[in-house]
C-alpha cells in the first residue's frame, strides 16, 4: 500500500492553490476549476472545492475546519525556506526549531487555518530515518 495524496476541501481553490504555490515554489496542476494537485517527488497535495464533496458523500468533509492533521513537506533547509517565506505567511505558529525527534520544524497555518509543517532533518538519527 502507498499513500498517494492529501486532499484539502476549501471553498477558495484559487487563493488556496495560490498559497501553496507560492509557499513550495510548485506549479499546479489544474483539472478542473474544482480541483487541483501539486506534486512532489513523493506525494500530491489534493486541492478540491466543496463542490466535489457531494460525489464523496454529501456533508463529509468540511472546508476550513482541520484541527488535527498536518500537512508535512520535507524541505532541504529549513532555515532558508522560512527567511524566503518571511511576508508570505501570515500566521506562523512556531519559528523554525529543532523537535525532540530530530527535525527542524517551521510550522504556519495556511489560509484555511490548516496547519503546515516544512521540516528537516538535522539529527543522525533523524537524517537515517528519512532515508
Amino acid at each position: 500500500m502507498n499513500l498517494v495524496s492529501i486532499r484539502v476541501i476549501t471553498a477558495d481553490v484559487a487563493r488556496l492553490v495560490e498559497f501553496y504555490e507560492r509557499v513550495t515554489s510548485l506549479r499546479a496542476t489544474w483539472a478542473t476549476e474544482d480541483f487541483a494537485e501539486i506534486r512532489t517527488g513523493s506525494g500530491t497535495l489534493a486541492i478540491g472545492s466543496t463542490q466535489t464533496v457531494p460525489l464523496f458523500a454529501p456533508g463529509s468533509a468540511r472546508p476550513a475546519d482541520n484541527r488535527s492533521a498536518i500537512i508535512e513537506f520535507r524541505v532541504d533547509d529549513v532555515d532558508a525556506v522560512h527567511r524566503d517565506l518571511a511576508g508570505s505567511v501570515d500566521d506562523i505558529v512556531k519559528e523554525p526549531t529543532t523537535m525532540p525527534w530530530g527535525n527542524r520544524a517551521f510550522l504556519f497555518r495556511d489560509p484555511d487555518g490548516n496547519l503546515v509543517n516544512f521540516f528537516t532533518p538535522v539529527t543522525p538519527e533523524a537524517v537515517e530515518r528519512a532515508g
